[in-house]
């Protein structure tokens, strides 16, 4: 586990991480958003929601050193600006931040602060999503070719077994069964909107990168935060 919270976040110290790895990050998901919710709680009682709101997205950017959001700005660059497959690949390695990935950085923050506004404070429901977006990055790395010939989620290959991170989908399921019709419309709008990125990827890049991990994990958040403040 401690090699999926080195890679994951900024704790646990240095640790390469390796195909097992990936059966831990369901796990390390779920601990995160538990950690947020009970932040979200916390801060709902000391200030409005628009405050508390604001408070949980900076908390979930330290949390996760970044990474995530570093992987949604890297990917908004070379998925949807046009050019060719192989400049796809070089932009996205390029530290600058272009005029997609500003845009596309800005929007997502917004729609998490506004639908996490609209929501009571709900542990359960961050538990859920934050387990799934890091099994859905899971189930990617086990399954989904590498686009690059190396690279730091290289270190995920050779994939080895593909089977379901069981623990992880265990946990998964239980804290969206706890959190009743949000999160079962929340987990389940996450998982069409990281699929979703994750084809985009394969069809422009021939398969996954780290960035695109974290972008397939921070786009099914952010669809399964919307999915829950809806009005249904």
């Amino acid at each position: 586990m401690r090699r999926a919270l080195a890679f994951l976040t900024p704790f646990g110290g240095a640790a390469v991480p390796s195909p097992a790895t990936l059966s831990w990050f369901p796990l390390v998901g779920a601990a995160l958003g538990l950690v947020l919710g009970g932040i979200w709680w916390v801060a709902g009682e000391l200030w409005p929601a628009p405050v508390a709101a604001a408070v949980v997205v900076a908390a979930d950017l330290a949390l996760t050193g970044m990474l995530h959001f570093d992987g949604l700005v890297d990917s908004a660059d070379g998925l949807l600006a046009p050019m060719e497959r192989s400049r796809r690949l070089e932009v996205m390695a390029d530290p600058a931040a272009g005029a997609f990935g500003v845009g596309v950085a800005v929007v997502v923050l917004l729609l998490r602060w506004a639908s996490l506004a609209t929501l009571a404070p709900s542990p359960v429901l961050l538990g859920a999503l934050w387990c799934a977006s890091r099994l859905a990055m899971a189930r990617f790395a086990q399954t989904v070719p590498y686009a690059r010939p190396t690279g730091l989620a290289s270190a995920f290959l050779p994939a080895g077994s593909r089977r379901l991170p069981v623990a992880g989908l265990l946990l998964g399921a239980v804290l969206t069964a706890f959190g009743a019709g949000d999160a079962v419309v929340g987990v389940a709008a996450l998982g069409i909107v990281a699929a979703a990125v994750m084809a985009l990827a394969v069809r422009r890049l021939g398969g996954f990168t780290g960035d695109v991990l974290g972008a397939a994990g921070i786009m099914g958040e952010t669809a399964g935060l919307l999915a829950a403040a809806a009005r249904w």
